[in-house]
């Protein structure tokens, strides 16, 4: 039975009491749901009482402009730019800058299906609920878990990330106690409220949005000769080509340059879970979906491009201390490794308090449509889907414990397992946008304020390029195993799905009067 977009419950399935619930009934005495939306705890939670309004699935409507602003930006900067671009510079050469493009044109394509489907229809499962509409519930099912399982990873490599550098300032607390204390910090934040959430990440997103903007501005001027008190003699453009050619590892090292900076870009979708929890969700995503071409271009194009210029590619010290702190270093900036320790820290923190919102509101979607515990949809007064919340972060402190017990085994299977999500998730999201685009069109064109360009072709020369990078992937030697490991992991969530959607149907059978 074919689904209709207008009417977005399961109607030809078993459906829990979820964001794509039909009832629309109240949630318990004092509860809150909205039409279609999870229950509430029975607080007398409901919008009332001057908080903040609470949307259809209940959560609270508290980020304000400027925090869906600083979560667009922050999304996309990582801290997988600041630490990982040596490897691709040490593997591609000046060519890492079309191997950033490509990754870059990839992520605008795919972030302007998500803008076209979120702005029609705002949703805490973002492209899972978007799958479960479009391709059937089994899809919906199987990338909300695979997305919530990358994040739960996230959330251990971040936290032992700045559990390193804090221990190097701080060496009387362990690592793994440092580890404890930044995850139950952010925990806390995003217990209290999603507008709680919207704060601390304005001001992460903020640091990050200035040192690499200052960044950019610092190293052009060294470049041309004309910052005062510059180390670096100025040399323009002639870096890019005088250490080999532009190209120096040949041209097929623009593709191993895309294997290593394709999932830095992981994280710029966070933004269109994040807006139903806005006053107007439409504005957010179509603002968010119209800014990601400049967001990419400064951020990643712009800073790359800076160190290239002020460094040979080769150069020994971008391979020892780190890129950006080898650029700042050329140009005679004093304490640029403590520098970029603290904003190292920042985009780790920054990951860490989105990766455990954004794990905890994919749960939510899940556990409201009856894909995941039913507990995960309740939220509290405050629109906080807490048993959600908490049971991200349990699977996030066990990701840790991994990490220190079997850093080599457990916790490497992990990672390599979770470490091709990005790709799947946006193969969905462009199958999903081909069908509900026809649907929406059909049935609210007035809904379409965001439209994919040159549609379908557009989408299906991006399915192509996702699916040339998975294939590559599995002839290259170092992307092998991870690839492998994820198609492995997630046939193993698609199967789980297929039984259970059986299952239920087989449930949901209609008794025929013979019987």
């Amino acid at each position: 039975m074919t689904q209709s977009i207008s009417e977005p419950g399961h109607k030809d399935g078993p459906q829990g009491p979820g964001e794509y619930g039909g009832s629309g009934d109240p949630g318990g005495p004092g509860g809150h749901r909205g039409p279609g939306g999870p229950r509430g705890d029975g607080d007398g939670s409901g919008g009332e009482g001057g908080g903040p309004a609470k949307n259809a699935e209940g959560l609270q409507q508290g980020l304000k402009g400027r925090h869906l602003s600083m979560i667009a930006i922050g999304g996309v900067i990582g801290a997988g730019l600041f630490v990982g671009s040596s490897a691709g510079i040490a593997a591609a050469g000046p060519a890492i800058l079309v191997s950033y493009a490509l990754v870059g044109l990839l992520v605008v394509l795919v972030m302007r299906m998500l803008g076209e489907m979120a702005a029609a229809r705002p949703s805490s499962g973002s492209f899972s609920a978007y799958a479960d509409m479009a391709l059937g519930r089994w899809a919906g099912f199987s990338i909300g878990w695979l997305y919530w399982f990358f994040w739960v990873v996230v959330l251990a490599v971040e936290a032992t990330a700045g559990a390193v550098i804090l221990n190097g300032w701080v060496p009387a607390i362990p690592q793994w106690g440092w580890a404890l204390i930044v995850m139950f910090a952010l925990t806390a934040t995003n217990l209290v409220s999603v507008g709680s959430y919207g704060e601390f990440e304005f001001w992460f997103a903020g640091i990050k949005v200035v040192a690499i903007g200052a960044f950019v501005i610092i190293g052009l001027l060294a470049v041309f000769g004309i910052l005062p008190g510059s180390d670096n003699p100025g040399s323009g453009f002639d870096h890019l080509t005088d250490t080999g050619g532009f190209l120096p590892n040949g041209a097929g090292s623009i593709l191993t340059g895309v294997l290593l900076v394709v999932f830095s870009f992981m994280g710029s979708e966070i933004v269109t879970l994040a807006a139903g929890e806005s006053s107007n969700p439409q504005k957010a995503v179509t603002k968010a979906t119209n800014s990601v071409i400049w967001r990419i271009a400064i951020f990643y194009l712009g800073s790359i491009f800076v160190v290239l210029t002020l460094l040979p590619w080769n150069s020994k010290s971008i391979q020892d201390d780190g890129s950006y702190v080898a650029a700042l270093d050329s140009i005679g900036i004093p304490h640029a490794a403590q520098i970029m320790d603290i904003i190292v820290l920042t985009a780790v923190l920054s990951c860490l308090n989105s990766g455990l919102y954004t794990a905890s509101r994919m749960a939510f979607s899940l556990g409201g449509r009856g894909d995941a515990p039913k507990a995960f949809s309740r939220v509290t007064r405050r629109g906080v889907p807490q048993a959600a919340v908490l049971g991200s972060v349990v699977f996030g402190f066990v990701a840790v414990w991994f990490n220190y017990q079997w850093p080599d085994s457990v916790f490497e299977f992990l990672l390599n397992s979770s470490g091709a999500v990005a790709l799947f998730v946006w193969l969905v999201i462009c199958f999903s946008q081909l069908r509900l685009r026809r649907k929406i069109q059909r049935e609210t064109p007035d809904k379409l304020v965001v439209r994919m360009w040159l549609y379908p072709y557009l989408t299906w020369l991006t399915i192509a390029m996702i699916l040339f990078v998975v294939v590559y992937m599995l002839f290259d030697d170092d992307g092998r195993v991870q690839m492998l490991l994820s198609l492995l992991v997630a046939a193993l969530v698609v199967g789980v799905a297929l039984v259970r959607q059986r299952v239920r149907g087989r449930r949901e059978e209609p008794v025929t009067a013979g019987e």
